[in-house]
């Protein structure tokens, strides 16, 4: 993400100038950090404690720590910008589950846990160890240059837990060409998505910009004013009644891709995705029937229960119609399969 300038910066709720926040009688008793994540558009708190951390931020010309609580009045200044480490792409030697390849492009069934490309981290290590594009460079030495040094080869990008498939240009002339087919909407993918409680309708479309939420950095909202548009379509699959209540496999459309987007466009209809704690998703389920006596609790698989199934695309070379499927990995489809049978003994007792 581009560094926020002081000339960008814009507080709610609070006076502000180049670079300056006078805090409000409504801010006071806040986190310094807090405060700063919360004022300014698009940066993290982890960016602002790294900003406090080296100097760059004063409260009344003074240091201050990120816990010191503002006052109210207090003049706080951005006096400079972060200076991290470089951020950069190093081949590794990684497994990958390469479902397609060839001289144009490759198919890759990327695991939930792995992060596309490098990105924000407590170290150097954190930041630029493990990613897919270290194993992709590792593999085929040689990608696409299009999307620069740090994402080599990435055509479109996954949540670091969404699990599935993604497409990888090897040549810079299939890279445009496949971003071309992202762009105009020609590229269809198709996720499941299995979310807690049972949608009101058996199919529908959710069409909500998505921004930036301005107080939960980590978090993208519908409930913005300044967000992008995003549209999504779902289909019920699967409608599943368990002793820790109602559950539904869902297969998911969409026509954008925003960051975050199917997990926060379920999320805003009430049906969050299991296992995704970010967007309202339950740490642990709860079980109902007390008939059979005391039910241990289920605790949903240590991901999102998302996983990319299906991508369909001309090959950017020959103009052939490409279509690839991945199964759902072992640890949703073993959670999946508990519930089924939960599901199968609730009906036997009916």
């Amino acid at each position: 993400m581009p560094e926020s300038k002081p000339s960008q910066l814009r507080a709610p709720d609070t006076h502000a100038s180049a670079g300056k926040f006078i805090v409000s009688p409504d801010h006071a008793g806040r986190r310094l950090d807090q405060f700063l994540a919360a004022s300014i558009p698009d940066v993290s708190r982890t960016r602002v404690q790294q900003l406090i951390a080296q100097r760059q931020i004063l409260v009344n010309g003074k240091e201050q720590k990120s816990s010191y609580s503002v006052e109210s009045g207090d003049e706080i200044s951005l006096v400079g910008e972060i200076k991290s480490a470089p951020l950069h792409a190093e081949p590794e030697d990684i497994p990958l589950d390469i479902v397609y390849e060839d001289d144009s492009l490759a198919v890759v069934n990327k695991p939930a846990g792995m992060m596309v490309h490098a990105g924000a981290g407590t170290s150097e290590r954190a930041r630029n160890r493990g990613t897919l594009v270290n194993a992709l460079l590792h593999h085929f030495k040689k990608l696409s240059q299009v999307g620069g040094e740090l994402r080599p080869g990435i055509v479109h990008r996954l949540d670091k837990e969404t699990s599935g498939l993604i497409v990888v240009a090897k040549s810079d002339t299939a890279h445009r060409k496949l971003a071309e087919q992202f762009s105009d909407r020609k590229v269809k993918k198709k996720y499941l998505a299995l979310v807690q409680g049972w949608p009101l309708r058996e199919s529908g479309t959710i069409s909500a910009a998505i921004g930036r939420d301005r107080v939960r950095r980590t978090r993208m909202t519908t409930r913005t004013r300044q967000g992008r548009e995003a549209l999504s379509h779902y289909e019920v699959l699967e409608q599943i009644r368990t002793r820790w209540g109602k559950f539904a496999l869902l297969e998911v459309k969409i026509d954008t891709g925003r960051t975050h987007q199917i997990r926060v466009h379920l999320s805003s209809i009430g049906h969050p995705v299991v296992g995704d704690a970010l967007y309202g998703a339950a740490r642990e389920y709860k079980g109902q029937n007390q008939k059979q006596g005391t039910i241990k609790a289920l605790k949903p698989p240590q991901r999102n229960f998302l996983h990319a199934a299906e991508i369909e695309f001309l090959h950017p070379r020959t103009a052939k119609l490409l279509t690839f499927r991945s199964d759902l990995p072992s640890e949703l489809e073993s959670f999946l399969s508990a519930l089924r049978s939960s599901s199968a003994e609730n009906l036997s007792h009916k």
